[in-house]
């Protein structure tokens, strides 16, 4: 996948549909299908599971799941803030609604994106972040995707004890991880 394609994408939904974030999410994954089948796409998007990662909490709708790339909608109605991970892939955040902060020493001013913005994070560099109340963003990440899944199980399995949402979260990304092996996606 592209990140200027799926720049473009989202500000697209975003300008198709303002203000109504599940039309925006049936936009870009109606598109993104179009462009690269169901073989690839997972178009379930009632296939919401909570996240917990880096002390943070929402929700995630996995789109793609393969062991190089991935791409999911993450947000929530309430808010939330956390650590994003030292990760060791690049991560493109589009803002699909609300707004995202975000912070990394030694500046000590905050980092602003709204919606069309993407926070890019390199791979290996590391930021505190808050999404404020109704934010939700098309994440992409691009690199070696597994050594980054015990990152969002941690919060899982030391504080929430939330097994039923570790066994879902597993099930829906080794699915499709398989689906994208079985039809030559590395």
């Amino acid at each position: 996948m592209d990140p200027p394609f799926l720049h473009e994408l989202a500000k697209d939904a975003i300008a198709t549909y303002p203000d109504d974030t599940p039309n925006v999410i049936n936009h870009i994954v109606t598109n993104l299908t179009a462009t690269y089948g169901t073989k690839h796409i997972n178009t379930r998007q009632d296939e919401w599971v909570f996240n917990n990662a880096g002390g943070a909490m929402g929700a995630m709708y996995v789109i793609h799941a393969s062991i190089t790339e991935y791409l999911f909608i993450f947000g929530t109605p309430l808010g939330t803030e956390g650590h994003t991970g030292r990760l060791p892939f690049d991560d493109y955040f589009h803002i699909l609604e609300g707004e995202q902060w975000a912070y990394a020493p030694p500046s000590l001013k905050k980092e602003v994106y709204g919606p069309g913005s993407v926070h890019y994070l390199p791979r290996g560099q590391v930021k505190q972040y808050k999404m404020h109340e109704n934010c939700f963003a098309l994440e992409y990440a691009r690199g070696w995707i597994p050594p980054v899944l015990p990152f969002g199980f941690a919060d899982s399995l030391t504080s929430t004890f939330d097994i039923g949402t570790i066994w879902k979260t597993i099930h829906i990304t080794a699915r499709e991880m398989t689906r994208n092996l079985l039809v030559g996606k590395i």
